[in-house]
């Protein structure tokens, strides 16, 4: 198969699965990619860029059957969620793919069919521990609990045993190649250094031959000419890098771009992608993929968000407050790749309110703000470049080129660091210029041109190295400096300091990044909270049938507080009879804690669990609403027990 040339570049996110719902950790994955797709355009590569949903497996089969719909309309609905989300976040796919597509079933069971008659899949029976929420077979160190099942150490939940007739791939056979691969380091084909030892000590323990279909689950692709069986999910959803990319449908797409510059995933797949994936790549004698980088988690109170801990951070909240750049910057700027990090709401607003509303912002206010008043919007005639101006254009090619090093080796968060400390240079080359003095001297003109376009030459450089992390802002900055064209199609080595042209009409600059107070956009995310809660206790038009299914029960208070930081959200503690059940409710402007003690209400007891403002609420009261938007709550007068049906 052709290699390719040398100026492409083809990156993947990992294809995330529809029984979830889009939160920050997805985002973040995302962004990291657009980030370097984006760069690696101004660098003048051709990218692609592929990203998409795992549709199929046991977990969607079930969720879907929870819910009275088919598999296929529950993926419908989260991948116009996902869609959706990568539209706000400005994400520049080139395609998104779902394993549910004919022409990816038709390359995995080509790919089946192919390391079956090689000899790399057989036949067999398979007895051991399945995780049904990561899809995945426990390793046989996994210590068996007294109860006779085993606790998946991924997501800390139950595995029970199964035993099947089953298709085995021969990873055993590609240990010694694996180990070799680990070896290479230009580029490492797992990054950064701490996965790749974890990795190699794992396979270096030894590989068993790997269960790649299922008898029991019917909700994926069917094994070719044994239909009773599916392919497991893995050997399915890894292969949408092949299929995503042309296998077997576009051979000029597929040799244009195959082998991937780099699979971007989270570190909790990792060994999926650096142990599996290139296993099945040898033995289908594919180029292998040049780097696999698993990325830190984006931490909630300290834990890994996920839909199953009720700690998901919903981007949409923030989006609405700060807009789409303030997030991408945050996100890519806060931690290097590889780490973890722990989101807090007082550090992300610190870090837009300094570094874009004080350092960048500023910076683009005062100065476009300065040549509309001195020059009349146009800069015409310059006085000549002293030492300080030279050393500010000097220091400009220094920075292009380590921010290009940085977004190279994917350490974004170092280009980013690059450019806020040239923007503390150029506040400063201003602050020791002062050209609002020099502007009280008319012979001083030319000199206060020159400064002010110093400073407009920087603002137009520093926009494009900070165009692939802030798209939407940085365009912005190049069309109030009078700029015609689009920062996309500038590139990167053709970038000078001096490329700003005088002459240019600058454009009546508005904030572009206006500052946040902490306690107005928590109000707004508790707004959010409660409406998202009420949203998810929501049924419209339901039968009877239905109905019946709603576990409506007497509840009896024992506890109430108000919960800190908010303004209608009080912590209730319940007794519904056979248990105790926490309740969190938007009742704090019609009830003081105190005086709910001991009442009787009705309560959703089979409500699934929502967390708002971090605290998982177990079941869901019912109240009427005001006109004024407050709770009125239905109490028992009389001496019914807790725990009493609803009906």
């Amino acid at each position: 198969m052709d290699e390719k040339p040398k100026q492409t570049f083809y990156i993947t996110t990992p294809i995330y699965y529809v029984n979830d719902v889009p939160h920050i950790g997805h985002a973040y994955t995302t962004i990291i990619a657009d980030a370097l797709s984006r760069y690696n355009k101004l660098a003048g590569k051709k990218v692609f860029f592929l990203t998409g949903t795992d549709e199929h497996g046991q977990k969607i089969e079930k969720s879907a059957q929870e819910k009275g719909i088919k598999p296929i309309e529950l993926a419908d609905k989260v991948v116009k969620r996902f869609k959706s989300l990568w539209e706000e976040l400005d994400i520049s796919y080139d395609y998104f793919i779902r394993t549910t597509e004919k022409r990816h079933e038709n390359g995995v069971q080509d790919l089946f069919r192919k390391l079956k008659e090689k000899g790399d899949i057989y036949k067999g029976v398979y007895e051991g521990y399945y995780c049904v929420s990561c899809e995945n077979f426990l390793s046989e160190d996994v210590p068996l609990e007294k109860e006779g099942h085993k606790i998946c150490p991924d997501c800390g939940k139950e595995a029970g045993k199964v035993s099947e007739d089953c298709y085995f791939f021969r990873l055993s056979a590609y240990q010694d190649r694996l180990l070799e691969l680990y070896e290479k380091d230009d580029p490492p084909f797992v990054r950064p250094e701490s996965r790749l030892n974890e990795i190699r000590s794992f396979v270096k323990k030894g590989l068993k031959d790997l269960s790649i279909t299922r008898s029991t689950v019917k909700w994926g692709i069917s094994v070719p000419d044994d239909p009773d069986q599916s392919i497991y999910v893995w050997f399915d959803a890894l292969n949408n890098y092949l299929t995503g990319i042309g296998y077997g449908w576009d051979k000029e797409l597929y040799q244009t771009f195959w082998p991937p510059d780099i699979h971007l995933i989270g570190k909790d797949i990792l060994r999926f992608h650096a142990v599996y994936w290139p296993a099945f790549l040898m033995a289908g004698d594919f180029p292998l993929p040049k780097t696999v980088y698993g990325h830190g988690w984006w931490l909630k109170d300290k834990t890994k968000m996920s839909k199953s801990r009720g700690n998901v951070l919903d981007p949409n909240i923030i989006l609405k407050s700060f807009g789409t750049d303030a997030l991408r910057y945050f996100l890519l700027r806060e931690i290097p790749i590889g780490m973890d990090g722990n989101f807090s709401h007082e550090g992300f607003i610190h870090r837009c309110n300094s570094d874009l509303a004080n350092d960048l912002g500023n910076l683009v206010q005062r100065t476009l703000i300065m040549i509309r008043k001195y020059f009349n919007a146009k800069i015409d005639t310059l006085g000549e470049e002293k030492s300080d101006d030279i050393s500010l254009r000097k220091r400009f090619d220094v920075l292009k080129s380590r921010v290009m090093e940085h977004y190279d080796n994917y350490s974004i968060n170092r280009a980013l660091e690059e450019i806020w400390s040239y923007i503390g240079s150029v506040n400063k080359y201003l602050a020791d210029s002062e050209p609002w003095s020099l502007a009280k001297d008319e012979t001083q003109k030319k000199r206060l041109a020159r400064i002010l376009y110093q400073a407009a030459c920087a603002l137009r450089g520093i926009s494009t190295l900070l165009y692939p992390v802030m798209p939407e802002s940085a365009q912005k900055i190049w069309d109030l400096l009078g700029e015609e064209k689009k920062i996309e199609d500038e590139k990167l080595d053709n970038l000078k300091f001096e490329d700003y042209e005088v002459s240019r009409e600058i454009k009546n600059p508005e904030p572009i990044f206006p500052r946040v107070d902490l306690k107005d956009f928590l109000k707004e995310e508790e707004k959010s909270d409660i409406e998202t809660s009420k949203k998810e206790g929501e049924m419209s038009q339901i039968s009877f049938n239905e109905f019946k299914k709603m576990d409506l029960r007497v509840a009896e208070i024992l506890s109430a507080e108000k919960v800190e930081g908010t303004r209608k959200l009080i912590k209730l503690e319940v007794d519904i009879g056979d248990e105790k059940r926490q309740m969190v409710a938007g009742i704090l402007e019609t009830y003081e804690p105190e005086d709910l003690v001991g009442k009787k209400l009705v309560v959703i007891a089979n409500l699934e669990p929502a967390t708002i403002h971090g605290i998982e609420s177990q079941a869901m009261l019912l109240a009427a609403m005001k006109d004024d938007g407050t709770a009125v709550i239905p109490f028992f007068t009389e001496d019914i027990p807790a725990g009493a049906k609803v009906q």
